[in-house]
């Protein structure tokens, strides 16, 4: 029960990392309100999550449109009276150099995977004030750490949301609002499925451990941050890759 009495928003919850996010922390005693723009998957994990006896709300959200950031914030409010937790999960692959797209794909990886955590903290920030404190959880990426060739949008959103949590750790702390970046390595989930068939000895010639990470492996580490345990840990990375940058 390490998140016993705590509010938590987790988007991209439908699927791999954000879903075993989402139980882990209702596990731990947490209230999730749980969002993904695929509402049938994420009607799947409420539903196990409710059968294991934790308290979760499930809403479809799409993280680029503002108007919806109101909305979820507002029902959170209305449901659970606070926030104390955003977890910033949603986010897109693009295995793709910049040379070879058109600006419409670029500015999308760009929305999703930055802008849509953007509006998160815009409006959950605020509600955490209230509440005399609170984590921010931006899920950001080994890319945003180190170069991937043929990742270029993706890896650029990721390496400004790692600075982005940098700054707003700077403006918030003060708040006792925390925000720090988490930076999966290789994680087996639906999103990486694709890329693993066709980059696999790449994967496993940067990833000194044995084996590529599971979701759970980084759902640990989300609960870690949004806990009391790392009360004293802002704008920093926490990077859960099997040893990909120890190279």
């Amino acid at each position: 029960m390490r998140l016993k009495g705590k509010v938590a928003i987790i988007t991209g919850a439908a699927n791999g990392m954000g879903a075993e996010e989402a139980k882990l922390f209702a596990k731990e005693g947490a209230k999730v309100v749980a969002t993904d723009f695929n509402e049938a998957k994420l009607l799947e994990v409420e539903a196990e999550i409710k059968a294991a006896g934790g308290e979760i709300t499930a809403i479809k959200q799409n993280v680029i449109s503002e108007d919806e950031w109101k909305a979820v914030v507002a029902k959170t409010i209305e449901l659970y009276g606070k926030v104390d937790i955003l977890v910033n999960n949603a986010g897109v692959a693009s295995p793709n150099s910049f040379a070879n797209m058109e600006m419409d794909e670029w500015n999308a990886v760009m929305d999703i995977n930055l802008n849509g955590c953007v509006l998160g903290m815009k409006y959950c920030i605020p509600e955490m004030k209230k509440a005399g404190g609170g984590s921010v959880i931006n899920i950001s990426s080994i890319g945003g750490i180190v170069g991937m060739a043929g990742s270029s949008p993706y890896t650029a959103a990721k390496g400004a949301l790692r600075a982005l949590s940098k700054s707003a750790a700077v403006e918030y702390g003060k708040d006792k609002i925390r925000v720090n970046s988490l930076h999966p390595g290789i994680i087996v989930t639906p999103m990486t499925a694709q890329s693993m068939e066709v980059a696999m000895p790449y994967y496993e010639l940067h990833t000194q451990l044995p084996y590529f990470g599971q979701p759970e492996d980084i759902a640990y580490g989300v609960v870690f941050l949004a806990s009391d345990e790392s009360k004293f840990m802002t704008g920093a990375e926490l990077v859960i890759d099997g040893g990909w940058t120890a190279l």
